[in-house]
């Protein structure tokens, strides 16, 4: 069976495997990412409960629709150089917004970020929402404490909508819509 896979140029985004489990526990165990994703810590146990699972058939599940409707799809971020996991981008529907409400999401590891990385991820799986998913609108949030998560939405070409407290936290809105 083939493996998923957006080719980025510099990094590759990948579904989700079995073997990925130990490095997205190690990520999202960075204080970094811990700090700004609370709800990706876990034991490497339930990591892999939950990669087995939940998470890689919710990806085959997306990657069977024609459309992007409930379904989730998280990805993978490969340093191509290196052969690395290195961070995730994931999509899927964020309930607390306001409909159309499918949002894209990400973290990368602490050693890979001011590389640009981060921006291609969500770019690329952007343009694969829009063309291939039929997506027509798409969400990101971010912390308004977390500045460089900002500053990856913004250069992504999503933009600023408004201020929104969800989950206990103070988060800044972006879309960015399909291109006709």
């Amino acid at each position: 069976m083939t493996t998923f896979t957006l080719d980025l140029g510099e990094i590759l985004l990948c579904e989700f495997n079995i073997e990925d489990a130990g490095d997205i526990y190690r990520i999202s165990s960075e204080p970094e990412v811990a700090s700004f994703l609370p709800d990706w810590k876990s034991t490497m146990e339930q990591r892999l409960d939950w990669v087995t699972n939940y998470e890689i058939p919710a990806n085959k599940e997306f990657l069977l629709a024609e459309e992007a409707a409930d379904e989730h799809l998280k990805l993978g971020i490969i340093d191509k150089e290196s052969g690395r996991f290195i961070g995730w981008c994931c999509t899927g529907i964020k309930d607390e917004l306001p409909a159309p409400n499918r949002e894209v999401m990400y973290a990368v590891s602490a050693e890979f970020t001011g590389r640009g990385y981060t921006t291609l991820a969500v770019k690329g799986l952007s343009r694969y929402l829009f063309e291939e998913k039929k997506a027509d609108i798409l969400n990101a949030i971010a912390l308004e404490t977390n500045p460089a998560s900002n500053r990856v939405i913004e250069k992504s070409g999503f933009r600023f909508l408004r201020k929104v407290v969800l989950e206990g936290g103070k988060y800044n809105h972006y879309v960015r819509m399909a291109v006709s």
